[in-house]
């Protein structure tokens, strides 16, 4: 299951990378385009993914705080994209254009498939994307962003899960400040 879950991946973002894009962009290269959608399909698939997994189990953790990061990075690539005139397309896997994986049966083996997910999300950046987008600063700086989110955030939440090191409380952290508050965590807490 992991690693189908890591191949659809990467294969669902070569096929939207190769379908979608129009011709031109206010100058950017197809190749950066196509990287760009293809960081977008990424985002949505998680997003669907994620969302799936808490249609099955309800609102836990790790994945309701990471399903909002990747509507943070979804909406980012969006910004990008319209930057430079490029249309947005709705999520794929929501709208059911795309399919999905179906969800594990337990939460722990979810969390083991957020594994797979996020350290092929980090190889798409490092292998492909990143390469692909280093003339433009503005595409590096976003995709390194989402690459560093996934290899420094969502994959440690993911083993913690994995793992049964984290409570599936729902508690927020009782820090002051940004996450280097003092004060006693509830639950787990994740910020992107």
């Amino acid at each position: 299951m992991k690693t189908s879950l890591a191949s659809a991946l990467i294969v669902s973002t070569a096929l939207f990378a190769s379908t979608a894009v129009p011709a031109a962009a206010q100058g950017l290269p197809q190749s950066v385009q196509s990287a760009l959608y293809a960081a977008l399909d990424d985002e949505y698939h998680a997003q669907a993914f994620y969302a799936e997994v808490m249609n099955k189990f309800g609102e836990v953790r790790p994945f309701s705080n990471i399903i909002r990061a990747e509507q943070q990075h979804a909406a980012s690539v969006a910004t990008l994209l319209q930057s430079y005139g490029l249309d947005v397309p709705a999520n794929p896997y929501s709208t059911g254009a795309k399919p999905l994986e179906p969800v594990p049966a337990s939460l722990q083996e979810a969390c083991s498939i957020g594994i797979t997910a996020e350290i092929a999300n980090v190889a798409l950046y490092d292998e492909q994307l990143l390469p692909t987008v280093s003339g433009y600063s503005d595409v590096s700086f976003v995709m390194q962003r989402l690459r560093d989110a996934s290899a420094d955030k969502h994959l440690p939440a993911f083993q913690r899960c994995a793992s049964g090191q984290m409570s599936q409380g729902r508690g927020q952290g009782g820090g002051q400040g940004q996450r280097h508050g003092q004060g006693q965590q509830k639950g787990w807490r994740h910020s992107s």
